[in-house]
């Protein structure tokens, strides 16, 4: 069971149905206990890092975000989910991140429209990544955001927006996209489908 963390926040729905369109057995739990039995952690986030945050942290569901890292179980973050994993955001400044990489997320460069909201093409950074499997040479996935994670040695794919943006993370089983896979068609939801074959 994958474990959509519930925590009142953004578009959570679409990150479930996405899930179980490629046969996931994906619910929304709101429960830290029993979202912590799950077999898979997918922390999505829509909106401001420090509502965000102030909402997981009130949840208790932050929690079971850490705690699931630490255990190795698979996680993914979405979008503000992903920015929540670093230290802290320059948009929500003295709101402290779930720090499970080190960093602070900021704003996109100077001269480019802030959100980038539209498709951009994948820049692959590792090969390997097993979340990035079978995504094709350079695909196309679809970008919402203002703020922007800094570039270290978990990034797993940029893009070009006014320079190199993070676009995807991955450390061990823990990884996290800045674009939405759920609103990305296929390629998104091969993705998800990667993500699920490594809960099962």
């Amino acid at each position: 069971m994958i474990a959509v963390l519930d925590y009142g926040i953004g578009n959570l729905r679409s990150a479930e149905k996405a899930l179980q369109k490629v046969g996931a057995d994906a619910a929304l739990i709101d429960d830290p206990a029993l979202a912590a039995t799950a077999d898979g952690v997918v922390l999505p986030g829509v909106g401001s890092f420090g509502r965000c945050m102030e909402a997981l942290r009130a949840s208790g569901l932050d929690r079971v975000a850490l705690d699931a890292v630490a255990a190795g179980k698979p996680f993914l973050g979405i979008c503000v989910g992903m920015q929540m994993m670093y230290e802290g955001s320059d948009e929500s400044p003295g709101v402290a991140g779930l720090g499970l990489l080190g960093g602070t997320v900021s704003l996109l460069p100077e001269g480019v429209k802030r959100p980038q909201m539209q498709w951009n093409a994948l820049k692959s950074c590792q090969s390997d990544c097993l979340l990035l499997a079978g995504l094709g040479h350079d695909p196309w996935v679809y970008f919402v955001h203002s703020y922007a994670a800094p570039l270290g040695d978990e990034v797993v794919a940029t893009c070009d927006y006014g320079g190199p943006v993070v676009a995807a993370i991955g450390r061990g089983r823990m990884w996290a996209t800045q674009f939405h896979p759920e609103k990305s068609g296929p390629v998104g939801l091969r993705l998800l489908a990667n993500f699920a074959a490594v809960c099962r």
